[in-house]
């Protein structure tokens, strides 16, 4: 039996919503499916939801496959005359990119890595050169052939043992995150029999270049939980579970500190962290918790001589002070002030180095890189004058060295790989982004950074970028991206794909919602657990200030978010869908309530302190005001573009498949709702770095199509 029903739709068009623009619009017939309706009371403190598609969460149920496969099948009908547009939008974005591209070589233990990719190849090439560049260049890994047979692959964790000869690696052929964690022998090419399963890929080698620590992952909710000791040719089944996370809030990792003396072991949930330590020419040695955990106390540390540095939010720090504690009484009442909090200034992060260390910071917004001399001679702050920018320190492994990579870009400024001489202060730039094509000139956009005002009378700040010559007479078509959670901060940066929309005569914004941390750590604790509306009302504030302005207007503003970003998408859409004329939610995270409460989900009990907990009262009413699949309502939506992941283990496919089952049932505009869902993909997409292309041509032939742009 089919698991759906089928609606005759008779003079769909694909911009049938449109409201401008009518001369493209595809006249044809179409049928859209229409998941069964099989009714499910899902109950808690006393309070009864009814959910028609819970059923949709049977990932093996060969009606769900059909109904996921059958609204793929009407995407490609609704699609089918952007398709051409799709493939020259792939290979307009791909011929910007430098397909035979390497990396700046970074130097580590007597060993420049590289990597590179070649003509026409859609993976990585991993490789080394001994003491310098002029050296024969060896081959450690080579993707494309290891992808061979495979519709996704992924390697991660590259780990070089001390002794230069074996690598730890892990592989995703899955994209559930997922990963194999094998040995190879650099000397002989042999790849060591040991298979590590269902870790998360990363490890890290003692001092003995044998003894190998790694994490693995609770193979249901894939939440990283136990540390593990394995030794060089004994068989896994042997391996010695160092630590077991018995927490379900928290997960576990395990790395080695930049001067190599230490193996560091963290445990980390959203507000508490905790590390154990032991010195790395010890490796059957006991681990040493370096400050027990207490609830809300967050700290990193990093280790120099005889000493670590402690950056942490004791004491309400919210924004983070610097501290410094002996390495033999890591105690936190024997921690010492280095740098004070300061109300103003984020400290996001320290990079330990012989002579000198580097903090960077966040001030109102922006970043700032703080060089230090050990001995306090020394205190500059790099010179960085645009309105809107990123900047950040990059691969820095080697220890006793005067110079700092760092990274620079902006919306308008193609990224830079800088190396800083701390010392003389002079930068050589060792690679600048190439954008093929030979169309572009920075000169030719604007960036600039606005600053809406929330409902609340608070101040959110937005990224613009756009071509020069645009009007603020509310024709642009805008496209407004926002994120939001976890204090991730989406940063102005620079795109070689966004300028498929740009040359299009798109302006496209970034607004810094509250739920980041752009503006310091009180500006994401402003946007989480009872405040998490905040984020949502912010975006919609932003939506609307652009409008006023006369960047767009409604007929021509367009929303894009993914996974916690799709959760915006679903709850701005519920609240103010008046406001846009497109939205494209990328595996979003939509069913809050339900997944919340099914503690067997990944990633599921480690966000509680995000979200709250809904088997507490409380937080579940909270969360049920929000939840974008709960508060679907029968009203006008935007146009819609919604993608998934079959194998998504971050966002479980069900959440998009349900939402957009009860979007079809409820809506009650004519305006074009599509889902596709990769059968093969996770969270992050295709594997290949053009592959990813292809999913960013769909969505924005998606937008330019409602425009009526063709080409």
């Amino acid at each position: 039996m089919k698991s759906l029903h089928i609606i005759f739709l008779l003079s769909i068009t694909f911009a049938t919503s449109c409201k401008k623009n009518t001369s493209t619009a595809l006249e044809t017939q179409l049928q859209y499916p229409l998941a069964d309706k099989k009714k499910t009371n899902l109950e808690k403190h006393d309070d009864v939801r009814v959910d028609n598609y819970f059923w949709l969460n049977e990932r093996e149920n060969p009606e769900v496959i059909d109904y996921l496969e059958r609204e793929n099948d009407f995407n490609d009908k609704m699609t089918a005359h952007t398709k051409d547009f799709q493939k020259d939008l792939f290979e307009e974005m791909k011929g910007r990119i430098k397909e035979d591209d390497a990396s700046v070589p970074y130097k580590l233990n007597g060993y420049w890595y590289i990597t590179r990719y070649e003509i026409g190849k859609d993976y990585p090439i991993y490789s080394r050169k001994k003491e310098t560049l002029e050296a024969e260049e060896e081959i450690l890994f080579d993707c494309n052939i290891e992808a061979e047979g495979h519709s996704y692959y992924r390697l991660s964790g590259l780990n070089i043992s001390p002794d230069n000869k074996l690598a730890a690696f892990g592989v995703d052929t899955i994209s559930r995150r997922k990963y194999t964690i094998r040995i190879k022998n650099l000397e002989t090419g042999e790849v060591y029999p040991e298979t590590i399963e269902t870790t998360t890929g990363g490890s890290t080698w003692a001092a003995d270049s044998k003894t190998l620590f790694y994490t693995k992952k609770d193979d249901e909710t894939l939440r990283s939980d136990r540390v593990y000791r394995h030794i060089l040719g004994t068989p896994v089944s042997q391996d010695v579970e160092i630590y077991n996370e018995k927490d379900d809030t928290f997960y576990t990792f395990v790395y080695k500190s930049k001067s190599k003396k230490y193996l560091i072991i963290g445990s980390s949930s959203t507000l508490t962290t905790e590390y154990r330590i032991l010195k790395a020419d010890n490796p059957t040695g006991e681990f040493k918790v370096f400050q027990p955990r207490v609830r809300g106390l967050e700290y990193g540390i990093a280790h120099y001589e005889d000493h670590f540095y402690v950056l942490t939010n004791d004491d309400n720090a919210k924004n983070f002070k610097l501290m410094k504690v002996d390495e033999e009484n890591t105690l936190k009442e024997n921690w010492k002030e280095v740098i004070p909090h300061r109300d103003n200034v984020l400290l996001e992060d320290i990079e330990i180095f012989k002579d000198y260390y580097v903090i960077s910071e966040r001030s109102n917004g922006l970043n700032k890189i703080n060089v230090k001399r050990w001995d306090g001679t020394v205190n500059y702050y790099l010179p960085f004058d645009n309105e809107t920018y990123t900047a950040y320190t990059s691969t820095n492994p080697d220890f006793d060295t005067k110079i700092l990579r760092y990274s620079y870009n902006s919306l308008v400024t193609p990224n830079s790989v800088i190396d800083f001489d701390m010392e003389t202060k002079e930068k050589e730039v060792k690679k600048e982004q190439e954008v093929l094509g030979g169309k572009f000139d920075k000169n030719n956009y604007v960036s600039e950074r606005v600053w809406a005002t929330a409902a609340d009378g608070t101040k959110v700040p937005i990224s613009l970028v756009y071509k020069k010559g645009i009007k603020k007479d509310g024709s642009n078509p805008l496209l407004q991206y926002g994120y939001g959670s976890y204090g991730s901060t989406v940063d102005p940066y620079f795109s070689t794909v966004r300028l498929s929309l740009l040359d299009r005569g798109f302006i496209y914004a970034i607004a810094h919602v509250r739920g980041g941390e752009y503006l310091g750590r009180p500006w994401y604790e402003e946007g989480k657990l009872f405040k998490k509306i905040n984020t949502f009302t912010d975006f919609i504030d932003c939506s609307k200030f652009l409008i006023e302005e006369g960047y767009t207007s409604k007929d021509h503003l367009y929303a894009m978010g993914g996974s916690a970003g799709g959760l915006l998408m679903g709850a701005v859409v519920n609240m103010a869908p008046e406001l846009y004329n497109g939205v494209v939610a990328a595996v979003p995270f939509v069913d809050v309530v339900t997944t919340m409460l099914d503690d067997s989900i990944p990633l599921t009990t480690g966000e509680y302190d995000e979200w709250g907990n809904p088997n507490e009262k409380k937080y579940y009413l909270y969360m049920k005001s929000y939840s974008p699949y709960d508060n679907v309502i029968a009203q006008e939506y935007p146009n819609m573009l919604v993608t998934t992941g079959l194998h998504d283990s971050q966002v479980q496919y069900w959440e998009p498949a349900k939402w957009v089952a009860k979007l079809r049932e409820l809506k009650t505009d004519n305006n074009i709702l599509l889902l596709h869902t990769n059968m093969e993909a996770g969270h992050g997409g295709a594997s290949g770095r053009f592959e990813a292309l292809k999913e960013v041509a769909e969505e924005y032939a998606f937008l330019l199509d409602l425009e009526g742009i063709k080409q």
